[in-house]
């Protein structure tokens, strides 16, 4: 089941960028909104001198952004009275893409993005656990019942809808809008972790959990299932992050290392 999508998210991929003088935030943006289903693929995005605007950049800025999504294979730019640059319809290739940038942050920036996240979050659950009717908590139960936890692409996309839910449910404009915000910003990188299938069948467990809690009205409860469930996604996130640096320092050492028999004959 693919994430929930409100009306308010193409809104926070486009809003202004805090640095604003680089091309890589604006690809970046663009990326994580792709690899969220923020923005589907054949979609048009909006023109260049569109996008300098709602993202405060220079009109060059936004041109070397989409540019290096085009490199990516992940836009393409047609030309006439239809043209513009589409979300291309080929599969997006989510690992390489978050992988890559997974590896640009450090262990302390990966823990802080949890925690905010879990801030977040246990805020949506436990509001949305004080206003939750019956008939909301039956089709959170409906959703999560048809949700797919089973496989790696499933449990990234419908743990970011489940959050979202949470967030609708809570009745909160401004909790929805910061949900939608964070998961454009580091969603796709704080959900990488679910490769194991152990993991993926806690979380599920844990999310069923928090709609007992949310079923129940219990606010307490569902604070503290959410906050375990983050705790699980972050020590996933450093597992991964671990392992990704280990294979990078073998590598440099493998680079690094002399060929000795080229000495001998030199």
């Amino acid at each position: 089941m693919e994430p929930v999508v409100r009306r308010g998210a193409r809104e926070v991929v486009f809003a202004q960028l805090h640095d604003a003088g680089r091309a890589e935030q604006v690809a970046q943006r663009l990326v994580d909104a792709i690899t969220l289903g923020v923005l589907h693929p054949g979609e048009r995005l909006p023109s260049e001198p569109e996008l300098a605007r709602r993202f405060g950049v220079a009109l060059t800025t936004a041109r070397e952004g989409l540019g290096i999504l085009r490199d990516a294979g992940l836009i393409e730019t047609r030309r006439g009275r239809e043209g513009g640059s589409f979300v291309t319809t080929v599969e997006i290739p989510y690992e390489s893409l978050v992988t890559a940038r997974l590896e640009r942050l450090s262990r302390v920036e990966l823990f802080d993005m949890a925690v905010y996240f879990s801030a977040i979050g246990e805020a949506c659950a436990e509001r949305a656990a004080d206003r939750a009717s019956a008939d909301d908590g039956s089709r959170l139960a409906a959703w999560l019942a048809g949700a797919d936890f089973t496989t790696i692409g499933g449990a990234r996309t419908n743990t970011g809808g489940f959050y979202l839910e949470l967030a609708v449910l809570s009745q909160s404009t401004r909790l929805v809008r910061e949900q939608i915000r964070i998961q454009a910003e580091f969603g796709a990188v704080l959900f990488y972790g679910l490769v194991e299938s152990g993991t993926r069948e806690r979380l599920r467990a844990t999310n069923g959990e928090i709609v007992a809690a949310v079923v129940a009205n219990d606010a307490a409860r569902a604070r503290g299932a959410v906050a375990r469930e983050i705790e699980v996604l972050a020590g996933s996130l450093l597992t991964e992050k671990a392992r990704l640096d280990a294979l990078e320092t073998d590598a440099v050492e493998t680079r690094e290392e002399p060929d000795l028999e080229a000495l001998r004959e030199a």
